[in-house]
């Protein structure tokens, strides 16, 4: 399982194998439908990781220790997947997985979770070319294995949307970044909050910060169309100009919806009601700085936008992007809330859960790929594939625990 270490330098390798990748999982020979690629946006989350692999009768590695190891572990499988499908096309099934749990569906999918293990403290551009290597490395972990379609989550899909040409020869292997489905997963959010707060969508300015990503363009063309004005933020002005002028420009746009841009947060942040959050950030150091009163702010990002130091008393915040399967979720090793880390059941980023929804409907194709291509259309056709396998809008939470059954959405974000 995983990729080769000869060539490593570093720490020394029986160390290295001792502490990580003795303790491994065993290999496997089923076949591969999908594979997920992500990494740890948090020291305490690569600790868990790597706990798992080494076992519990191996004492916790110290957190320095796992400091000075991590850098030197290649990608890799560290864990198998199996995804059950609600389908009723084909009368259903309720069975135990072969990884261990209970899968609900008239079918199920089996894949593979590879870690790049792109250390949390350099997810900066400082390391672009370093972590695009390791990147490129666990996508030839995944064709190795035969995966019919590969996943890219986190940093992996902001990495290598606009560099689909630096992946290696995939042979039968497909690779999407799963940023539309993200976009739909953020934009369901959205609205649900909208209705939770009783609020008008179509009344309401749009703020997007990181708007000149694929998945911050994505929402901007999903909601441009029912919204009164839409604030575009992000650091590039050129790109900023050319996505206000394709929404003037849109065929939606007869009563001339409000587009303005600017690549500062201080006049635009107080205007909007309504944030999408959604910046490609090394680390949680987002400041909105004063905002409306009840604003309803999406933080969509991997890692989190939003600094924990953001003085925010009255915003709605959750954590958008994130999918739920109902029809079960099995991991060998047992990493449930280790990789999904989340307070509800079998919920899974949608940049991971769109290469899932897809191998379950045998559709094994490159459904997001570049920046720039996703439409309400795309959107509307991925959150078709799936719904028909049991894959939702996750139950809204933010850093306080679940917001749906509380009038009260604001978090208190000094204690995060």
């Amino acid at each position: 399982m995983g990729c080769s270490i000869a060539s490593l330098a570093g720490p020394d390798r029986a160390v290295l194998n001792r502490a990580v990748l003795e303790p491994a999982a065993r290999e496997r020979t089923e076949a591969v439908d999908f594979a997920l690629i992500g990494h740890q946006e948090s020291w305490r989350a690569a600790a868990d990781v790597l706990a798992v692999l080494r076992g519990p009768e191996h004492t916790p590695l110290p957190d320095d220790e796992i400091k000075d190891i991590l850098p030197w572990i290649p990608p890799r499988t560290v864990c198998h997947v199996e995804v059950g499908s609600t389908s009723k096309s084909i009368t259903s099934l309720v069975g135990r997985s072969s990884l261990g749990g209970s899968l609900i569906g008239r079918s199920r999918a089996r894949g593979i979770y590879i870690d790049s293990f792109i250390p949390p403290d350099r997810l900066d551009g400082e390391y672009m070319h370093e972590n695009i290597s390791r990147v490129r490395a666990a996508a030839a972990c995944a064709i190795k294995a035969g995966a019919k379609i590969v996943s890219l989550g986190g940093f992996s899909s902001v990495l290598i949307e606009g560099n689909f040409d630096q992946l290696p020869e995939r042979h039968d292997t497909v690779f999407t970044t799963g940023n539309t489905l993200t976009v739909g997963l953020i934009v369901q959010g959205i609205r649900k909050m909208c209705a939770l707060q009783g609020r008008d969508l179509r009344r309401s300015t749009l703020l997007i910060v990181g708007a000149t990503g694929d998945v911050g363009s994505g929402c901007a063309r999903c909601l441009a169309p029912v919204v009164k004005r839409v604030l575009l933020n992000a650091r590039n002005g050129e790109r900023l100009r050319r996505l206000a002028a394709e929404l003037k420009a849109a065929a939606w746009n007869e009563n001339g919806v409000e587009v303005e841009i600017a690549t500062g947060l201080q006049h635009f942040s107080a205007a909007a009601d309504i944030v999408i959050c959604a910046a490609s950030l090394a680390s949680p150091s987002l400041l909105l700085g004063r905002i409306a009163p009840g604003a309803i702010v999406c933080d969509a990002g991997y890692p989190k936008n939003l600094s924990p130091g953001a003085q925010m008393p009255d915003a709605r915040v959750f954590f958008g992007g994130l999918g739920q399967i109902t029809g079960g979720l099995a991991f060998a090793p047992d990493f449930h809330g280790i990789l999904n880390r989340h307070p509800f059941p079998d919920l899974v980023h949608g940049c991971l859960l769109e290469g899932m929804a897809l191998a379950l409907e045998g559709r094994f194709e490159p459904f997001s790929r570049g920046r720039g291509f996703i439409t309400p259309q795309r959107v509307a056709e991925i959150e078709k594939v799936a719904a028909r396998h049991g894959i939702y809008l996750a139950p809204l939470y933010n850093a306080d625990g679940p917001v749906e059954n509380r009038l009260d959405c604001q978090a208190d974000w000094s204690r995060r």
